[in-house]
């Protein structure tokens, strides 16, 4: 057992437990996964992880910290003015709160007693007071990132349209639009050098949150149920572990 795989986990981050919350990641599992997801928040025996990608991490912070000058300024970025859209980063006194893992944005859905939550990148507003979500991502492909047309992006765009509803359960006007900044690392460069270049690219997404309701509902119902549910169509975890269950 490693540092950075214990199973299972304490109770208390069991649904159930005073430390279980119901996360935008464990909400894209369940769409993933349902029979994943049960044995993680039931009975905390969670997927394997994967490798941490700190270089991602970095990036995230290195962003935060640029887009913060602005936000203290109250001025529009220089990525935002090449895109021509005039928006500047959101203050509140709980921004650095909402960009926390593990607190993040919350609401509390009375019906089902669950406690949402949601750590964004960060938020822009317009003159108006209409807020804008903004994701980092960052990676590094030959070709040009315009736009998200990939099938396993799906969780990308859930992710931003999570983090729109928990914005608007909060009281907040929220735009369908949010906006990703994509950072592609160079490979074409003569040398390293010491130093890794990006080009960063403002993409745009209208999101749509009408899913959302229903999901948390069939959550709360996986929840309560005693019965282990059928595993994901395309789980490679569930995959491997009926093909090892063959020898």
């Amino acid at each position: 057992m490693t540092q950075y795989y214990k199973i299972p986990r304490q109770a208390s981050h069991n649904y159930g437990g005073k430390q279980w919350k119901l996360s935008r990641s464990k909400i894209n599992l369940f769409m993933e996964c349902p029979k994943c997801f049960y044995l993680d928040n039931k009975s905390g025996i969670k997927r394997p992880p994967g490798f941490p990608f700190n270089l991602n991490s970095a990036v995230d912070a290195l962003l935060k910290k640029e887009f913060d000058i602005h936000r203290a300024k109250n001025k529009v970025h220089p990525l935002l003015k090449s895109y021509k859209v005039n928006l500047v980063p959101f203050q509140h006194e709980l921004i650095d709160e909402w960009r926390e893992n593990f607190k993040g944005v919350q609401f509390y859905h009375k019906k089902t007693g669950m406690t949402i939550t949601g750590a964004v990148d960060d938020i822009w507003v317009d003159k108006k007071g209409l807020l804008y979500v903004v994701d980092y991502k960052a990676t590094s492909k030959n070709a040009d990132i315009i736009e998200l047309d990939q099938d396993w992006q799906i969780s990308y765009k859930r992710q931003m349209e999570v983090y729109q509803w928990l914005l608007r359960q909060n009281g907040f006007k929220v735009a369908d639009t949010g906006y990703f900044v994509y950072c592609n690392g160079k490979t074409d460069k003569k040398a390293f050098d010491a130093m890794l270049e990006f080009d960063v690219t403002l993409i745009a997404y209208k999101g749509d949150d009408g899913w959302i309701e229903k999901e948390i509902m069939n959550i709360h119902k996986c929840l309560n149920s005693n019965t282990i549910p059928e595993s994901g169509g395309d789980c490679d975890y569930c995959k491997y572990c009926k093909e090892v269950n063959k020898l």
